[in-house]
């Protein structure tokens, strides 16, 4: 079944061996190697897979390299996701910032060369970014993974860092006077009111992008989401501050509530909040804080989960730390 071929230059100089492995009910396999022994090692291999019918074929996954992997997802499959946009975002970083390692082909793509890159990467970000990008990688292999003939994709072994997302960051009113006055000095003029609503209904940032005017009943106070992370849609209440804040706002051609790009809007918080010196304060504290708020003003925890659209109660628990000074005021 297997023959082995010199290769040799013009001036007859031996370079290399090229082993021929060829059985009925299977395409011809053909690889090049510097030694005969490393020739002969690999064509029993694929001799011992055929024979036990588990070959396959190993040449689609040796041409297609992790970059190409990428944009085929990019193309067939982010497009057809609800957050397709982000993650277009974080496969578009991954491909600017690891160009050798896009240059992988997919048969040459081991664990640790993602668990490199998992190391490298918890020095900029923090754990729970890491193990989504891992996550997304994952997807990607598995996206072309029959395709290519892949029999295991490597990103299924490697260890996700520890994720603590429990966080306890609580907005005071005196950091809320510092980040509303940052607000105000930037130049897009959508911004301001758009975190002003987030602390007012603890609506997700991905929610407060995709809302539009026609869902938006201002007698009723309120803003429905027909589709929201879990796949449900809900209608959130609003509250006499952003109903004042909402009705102050321009109506955009396209119907959008907030005419703004996710991107554009991740500039102008990330410059605003940094100018109030809140540099620890993400924009999904202010959901956290909402609802914090809401359970500080004797809210239970289902009507807490028929704001926030949580389906998992026990969850919720993680939104309602309240400030200790409260509590011990209403103890006496």
């Amino acid at each position: 079944m297997a023959s082995f071929l010199e290769r040799r230059n013009r001036e007859g100089q031996l370079i290399g061996w090229q082993a021929q492995v060829r059985k009925k009910g299977y395409p011809p396999q053909i690889r090049t190697f510097d030694k005969k022994a490393d020739a002969q090692a690999w064509a029993s291999v694929i001799e011992s897979e055929m024979v036990r019918a588990v070959f396959v074929d190993r040449r689609p996954a040796e041409q297609m390299t992790l970059g190409d992997a990428i944009r085929h997802y990019l193309d067939t499959v982010a497009p057809t996701h609800k957050g397709g946009d982000i993650e277009a975002t974080r496969l578009g970083r991954f491909v600017r910032e690891e160009p050798d390692l896009c240059r992988y082909a997919l048969s040459n793509l081991r664990t640790h060369h993602i668990e490199d890159y998992r190391d490298r990467r918890l020095d900029a970000v923090a754990p729970g970014s890491i193990c989504r990008e891992i996550n997304l990688l994952h997807a990607v292999l598995e996206s072309v993974r029959r395709r290519v003939g892949l029999i295991d994709n490597p990103v299924s072994h490697v260890r996700r860092p520890k994720v603590n997302d429990e966080r306890d960051v609580r907005l005071s009113a005196d950091e809320e006077v510092q980040l509303l006055a940052a607000l105000d000095a930037t130049r897009n003029p959508w911004i301001k009111p758009f975190v002003i609503v987030a602390l007012e209904t603890a609506m997700r940032r991905g929610e407060l992008l995709s809302l539009q005017w026609e869902h938006v009943d201002l007698a009723q106070q309120t803003a429905h989401l027909p589709e929201t992370k879990n796949g449900k849609g809900r209608t959130v209440p609003l509250s006499s501050r952003a109903v004042k804040t909402l009705e102050a706002l321009p109506r955009s051609i396209g119907g959008a509530v907030f005419p703004v790009s996710l991107d554009s809007f991740k500039h102008a918080w990330t410059r605003a909040r940094d100018r109030a010196g809140l540099h620890h304060f993400h924009f999904h504290d202010l959901r956290h804080e909402a609802t914090s708020r809401l359970a500080e003003r004797g809210w239970n925890i289902l009507e807490l989960a028929s704001v926030t659209g949580h389906q998992d109660l026990q969850m919720l628990k993680r939104y309602t730390n309240l400030r200790a000074a409260d509590l011990a005021k209403k103890m006496g």
